[in-house]
């Protein structure tokens, strides 16, 4: 053998019995040959040298006598193929303290791979069992680790120190029971198309002055965050600064705005135990085209003075709030995605600052974007869409500024300012109930904005507030374009009202807007309705083709109409004897019946007769509580209100299948309620009376359905004004963080006002075994509303029926508001084939005598169990026979009107056991 070749085995000659000697012996360079066997021993190496399984690996094992297996000090040493063991005393089973150390092909098991100088390269490596770390790198060493597996750390995978550096590719580090990777001190790391996966903590740690660099990663699986970003110290999204609020200034300014110090690009964040991205104090970092899903609570949370960059960062699927900023972070987003989330989609709160730019919001079960405290916060060129609740909500100290941006299908305000100040330009919102609401002690702007169709309101300006309206155009909204609360004073400039199904522009008591260059055109009632003692200039405007009066103007209103034009209308002004209006210089053209003063006459002289009905009808907001006393005042804004349709509604909940018991009940109720009205009515005192109900029942027994005809009996009692059915459940009541549930609760309640409120499943609002649930506070929050709004809303709390006993029973407030059960019994086999008949009936389909008692036998067959559905279960069985039937006619060359339409018994279902 050549002098710089060494040979190691148990036996035969010219060979070194062990390790040790043979480096020993070795010169500098030498390649040792090692052959198959079990090594316990521990090497010191310290020059240029060579160690190689010489039968491959797996067939030299080097188990550590004392301390590391090997010690690398010195030199160019490369080991390779090699199965190295430590002692299992928490230490390292190899240690580098100098020199270059390459392993290729190596497994390390028992203790860690620990780098404390020089440099080492990792090849095709597997280091599993340590404790503390798999691989930890100290000092101002330098790593390269390639296509390893660092696996079952009692510890975290890969920690980096002090300043040592780090490049890592294609390597996974999985169960490992605290964190995947771990940067702290001034450490810098690379680490491309990794994957870290199920670690008991999260998937990578940085402190703030750590660089670390994550290209084409994976982080999933993992316990906590996927990465979490802070000072030193584990943060939390909830946690205080313990720094007075200088320290706290002074900390920021010394971190600086500059480069990002982690950054993650094309990674995939997703299965986290907690938030997918958490950045707390001093944190810095960027994310750019990366994925975060499927986390156990926020998307990111940037916290404390973090600073957070997304650029074309998708957050989907995620169960708690998409993008949240708290205390001082600021969180810019670009060209980023938050959808399907089950809190807000953004929300940022404290002291915090957000911009959004070209960002998609879409489908959150909270309000889309909702910013409070004092936040400075940025819309620009944004879409959002699809929100259960406001698709942005502002309040508190908060200055936001929307551009550019598209909102869509929120079930409750489009853009909702509550005391904070807010610019808008060039928005469109569409398709929300409300489409803006302005609230607030500021002036906020609207500029060139679109709001299209609304259910309720375009525009609210809420009762003292300033808001300057320039450009734009409000279509199609449900009630009033434009509604302007008591004594508000808004500036409204160059604006078109179209074919509102309320009024043009509603001016409540007291108000006093300037109204400049308005068009207001196919109103289905006022074009301007100036209510009771409103004020304030209409200047230049322009109103037509209206359903009501061009005008109406209220008792003791005294606006002043200059220069408009009333045209293409039936009737251009009506008013109260005692109003106070003015006109200078107006006009008329194609109105029908005028009494307009023009330009030509005695300004405000000629007689003009007194409101009636159609003169004096406004649209109210969508939003607006009507005040809480009793039924009459029902009646009295109610249009169409009469007991007419009473024999109508009492005959459809007749035709309801089944529910005898429950049909006999509301029927009691309606009766006394009628009385109750006819005693009020004639001035005597009603009964004492509780409208709210429990039903209890299991799924598929119709309570929603009767739930929604009670409300309309009351409506056409006059006991509601609308009778309309608003659902929730506890995911509509109980917010996710502390001082959420009660204005969650509040929006909802409001929502129903005038109507039904249907709590479905109401048990799960007091989860049993647990005191301290948010639950607790929506009901506490319900039974106050009830109280405040007794008149004006029916509450109707359904459930299994064990369950809501305890519900009634977790409050007192609750069992003195539901005095009343109704018992929704299961469906007999007979009612459910007569559910079938009339969805076939419904459907165009025929059931003859024999295919019912098919399905008869089918219903007497299917296990009542906690899975029955009832009427589902019957719809169901009614799908499945469709189904069954366009199978079976397919195969007819030339079907006849009875082959279309009958459905025959084999196309029952059979009975599922």
């Amino acid at each position: 053998m050549r002098r710089n070749a060494l040979r190691v085995a148990d036996r035969g000659w010219g060979t070194h019995r062990t390790v040790t000697a043979a480096v020993r012996a070795a010169g500098e360079g030498a390649v040792i040959h090692v052959q198959p066997g079990d090594y316990r021993e521990s090497v010191v190496l310290d020059r240029d040298i060579t160690l190689i399984a010489e039968k491959g690996p797996g067939t030299v094992r080097v188990v550590a006598a004392h301390g590391p297996a090997f010690t690398v000090r010195g030199g160019a040493c490369e080991l390779r193929d090699l199965t190295v063991e430590g002692t299992g005393d928490r230490g390292p089973a190899v240690l580098v303290r100098g020199g270059r150390a390459v392993l290729e092909h190596c497994a390390v098991s028992g203790g860690r791979v620990e780098i404390g100088r020089g440099t080492a390269e990792l090849r095709t490596c597997t280091v599993e069992d340590a404790e503390g770390s798999g691989v930890l790198v100290t000092g101002t060493a330098h790593v390269v680790v390639e296509d390893c597996v660092i696996r079952s750390t009692a510890g975290h995978g890969l920690t980096l120190s002090d300043a040592a550096r780090a490049e890592v590719r294609h390597t996974a580090v999985e169960r490992a029971t605290g964190c995947g990777i771990v940067l702290t001190g001034e450490s810098q790391g690379t680490f491309d198309a990794c994957t870290v996966r199920h670690v008991g903590d999260a998937g990578l740690l940085a402190q703030t002055r750590s660089r670390p660099l994550l290209r084409d990663c994976r982080l999933h699986d993992v316990r906590t965050q996927g990465v979490r970003v802070d000072g030193g110290a584990t943060a939390t999204a909830t946690a205080t600064a313990d720094a007075s609020a200088a320290a706290a200034g002074e900390n920021a300014a010394a971190a600086g705005r500059g480069a990002p110090r982690t950054r993650l690009e094309t990674c995939e964040i997703f299965r986290t135990g907690s938030e997918g991205v958490l950045a707390g104090d001093a944190a810095r970092l960027q994310m750019d085209d990366c994925q975060i899903r499927e986390t156990g609570g926020a998307g990111v949370i940037a916290a404390g003075t973090g600073r957070v960059e997304l650029d074309r960062v998708r957050v989907v699927d995620v169960p708690g709030t998409g993008l949240a900023v708290v205390e001082d972070a600021e969180l810019r987003v670009h060209g980023g995605t938050v959808a399907r989330t089950g809190a807000n989609g953004v929300h940022a709160t404290d002291r915090s600052s957000v911009r959004l730019t070209t960002c998609e919001i879409s489908t959150t079960a909270y309000t889309a974007v909702h910013i409070t405290g004092t936040v400075r916060s940025e819309l620009r060129s944004c879409t959002v869409r699809d929100s259960a609740q406001h698709a942005v909500r502002v309040e508190g100290a908060a200055d936001f500024t929307a551009e550019d941006t598209r909102i869509e299908r929120a079930r409750m305000t489009g853009v909702d300012v509550k005391d904070a100040d807010a610019v808008l330009r060039t928005l469109v919102v569409a398709d929300t109930e409300t489409g803006i609401r302005l609230d607030s002690r500021h002036r906020p702007l609207l500029a060139d904005c679109e709001v299209l169709r609304s259910t309720g309101s375009g525009v609210e300006i809420a009762a003292g507030t300033g808001a300057l309206l320039v450009g734009g155009r409000i279509e199609g909204s449900g009630s009033a374009g434009i509604f302007l609360d008591e004594r508000s004073e808004a500036w409204i400039e160059d604006l078109t009202v179209s074919d509102a199904k309320g009024s043009g522009l509603v001016i409540w008591a007291g108000a006093r807007p300037r109204v400049r260059s308005v068009t207001i055109k196919g109103a289905a009632k006022n074009g301007v309705y100036a209510g009771d003692g409103c004020q304030g200039l209409l200047e230049d405007c322009t109103i037509s083709a209206t359903g009501y009066p061009a005008v109406y103007v209220g008792s003791k209103a005294s606006p002043l109409l200059r220069r408009c034009l009333v045209h293409d209308t039936d009737e251009d002004l009506s008013r109260a004897d005692d109003a106070a209006a003015r006109f200078e210089q107006c006009r008329t053209s194609g109105v029908t019946d005028s009494t307009l003063p023009t330009a030509d006459e005695d300004d405000g002289t000629r007689p003009v007769r007194a409101a009636g009905t159609a003169g004096a009808t406004a649209a109210l907001p969508a939003t607006a509580a009507l005040p809480a006393t009793g039924p009459s005042t029902a009646v009295a804004v109610q249009e169409g209100t009469s007991e007419d349709r009473l024999p109508e509604l009492l005959a459809e909940l007749g035709d309801l299948v089944g529910l005898e018991s429950v049909k006999r009940e509301v029927e009691s109720m309606a009766k006394l309620m009628q009385l109750v009205k006819r005693r009020q009515e004639a001035g005597l005192q009603p009964p004492p009376l509780s409208r709210h109900l429990v039903f209890a029942g299991n799924p598929g027994t119709g309570k929603t359905t009767v739930a929604r005809l009670y409300g309309r009996l009351l409506a056409a009692l006059g006991l509601l004004t609308d009778g309309h059915l608003v659902e929730a459940d506890r995911g509509a009541l109980v917010g996710e963080y502390v001082g959420h549930t009660a204005p969650r609760t509040t929006a909802v309640f409001k929502r129903a006002l005038g109507g039904v409120l249907f709590i479905d499943e109401a048990y799960s609002l007091v989860p049993a075994g647990q005191s301290t649930d948010f639950g607790q506070e929506a009901i506490s929050t319900l039974v106050k509303l009830m109280e405040d709004h007794r008149d004006d809303v029916v509450v109707i709390a359904a459930g299994y029926p064990e369950d809501m006993e305890r519900l009634i029973d977790s409050n007192p407030g609750l069992a003195s508001r539901f005095t009343r059960t109704l018992r929704f019994d299961d469906y007999s086999s007979q009612d459910l084939v007569r559910i079938v008949e009339h969805q076939a009936a419904r459907h165009e389909y025929r059931i003859g005598d024999d295919t019912a008692a098919a399905l008869l036998d089918h219903f007497g067959s299917v296990p009542r169990t906690e899975r029955f559905g009832n009427g589902r279960t019957a719809r169901q069985v009614f799908q499945q026979m469709t189904e069954q039937h366009a199978l079976r006619v397919a195969d007819l060359s030339d079907p006849d009107a009875d082959d279309l339409t009958v459905l025959l018994p084999v196309d029952v279902p059979a009975a599922v056991s």
